[in-house]
């Protein structure tokens, strides 16, 4: 489940998303709202700072925010920055270091894209058995 892979990922339950299956499993991982990300305005907005976002769904945006006032960073720490689409990209990726997420989703909106990030994997088989993918 990679951001750009052309196949949709489907909101499952609040903290879950759910990728369509594959020839014999079905891969599901927790997932946070990271960011908004204007393509048009060239503008992002961390999760934590948009109202509309429960605070159980923007807990990465917050651990990026936190380490970044950790470490002077007040760019990273700010509510909304100026970002093309290089800088978004930067910024996702740096928020996936950070939390050690397994990785981003960019969703596609109407007026701004929706950046997810992804927890560990967990795969399951049709005869029901597992095996959880993480970041080390």
């Amino acid at each position: 489940m990679g951001a750009g892979d052309g196949r949709p990922v489907g909101a499952g339950p609040a903290d879950r998303a759910d990728h369509p299956d594959v020839p014999d499993r079905t891969a599901v991982a927790p997932a946070q709202i990271l960011a908004s990300w204007s393509p048009r305005g060239e503008s992002w907005m961390w999760s934590w700072a948009d109202e509309s976002i429960l605070p159980e769904l923007s807990r990465d945006a917050r651990a990026v925010r936190d380490r970044a006032e950790a470490r002077g960073y007040g760019a990273l720490a700010a509510p909304a920055l100026g970002a093309d689409v290089e800088t978004a990209s930067a910024l996702a990726a740096i928020a996936v270091r950070v939390t050690r997420a397994t990785g981003f989703y960019r969703g596609p909106g109407a007026r701004s894209d929706a950046i997810i990030t992804f927890g560990p994997v967990t795969l399951t088989r049709a005869d029901g058995s597992t095996r959880t993918v993480e970041v080390g």
